[in-house]
């Protein structure tokens, strides 16, 4: 019994720390496994880190070509403006600030037709008609609508917003959005020469760029 005994606590020692010490082997297949899954991870990186560097590349290769107007080829360019009466005071110091755009890029004032509407609201339907008339290369829209006591100016605003958008998209010639939505009237003339500049230079800037655009890349 005694032999027994010490055979089995001899066994269960050897058991014991069989179990307690690794097997090589198992060590190996687990850090084989983790390694595997990070070179994975690794390669999926790399792929991606490639591809990305591929992108750009692609994207500075002189191949693209890169369409802009320029503001330095005006002439010949015909250019229609809608103005509204409305608010006059504003929108005829606009339409003087796009006037003298215009002749500081060189576009003649034989190329140029303005065309008054009693507010901003009728603005949208005249540009249209002028867009689909093909006689000229871009339209600017012109106007100034002022906050009141009442909800009318949400109703004008957005109007004028969406009807020169329509304008543009129907006719196809670009259509520029000049109207001034402001709080107050100190807010407009700002905007009309004032201490923010002229709206309405800017708008002509706008239109000359967008009509060579079209005349010169985007013409079918």
């Amino acid at each position: 019994m005694a032999s027994f005994a010490a055979s089995s606590s001899l066994f269960s020692s050897i058991s014991l720390r069989t179990q307690v010490k690794p097997s090589p082997s198992h060590c190996r297949c687990i850090s084989f496994n983790n390694n595997d899954k990070q070179t994975n991870q690794q390669k999926g990186l790399g792929l991606w880190g490639e591809k990305a560097g591929k992108r750009e590349s692609f994207s500075q290769t002189s191949a693209v070509r890169h369409l802009t107007g320029s503001l330095t080829s005006a002439e010949g360019l015909r250019f229609a403006i809608v103005v509204a009466r409305f608010n006059e005071i504003v929108t005829r110091t606009l339409l003087e600030g796009a006037l003298d755009t215009f002749k500081r890029y060189s576009v003649k004032e034989e190329d140029i037709d303005v065309v008054w509407v009693p507010g901003s609201f009728e603005i949208g339907l005249v540009a249209e008609k002028l867009g689909k008339s093909r006689k000229y290369q871009a339209v600017l829209c012109i106007g100034a609508v002022i906050r009141g006591d009442t909800s009318h100016y949400d109703a004008v605003a957005n109007s004028a917003a969406s009807g020169v958008l329509s304008a543009g998209l129907s006719s196809g010639v670009p259509c520029i959005f000049g109207v001034l939505t402001c709080d107050d009237m100190d807010q407009a003339l700002n905007r009309a020469g004032g201490k923010a500049g002229n709206k309405g230079s800017e708008t002509a800037l706008t239109a000359i760029e967008m009509a060579s655009l079209f005349e010169h890349h985007l013409k079918c």
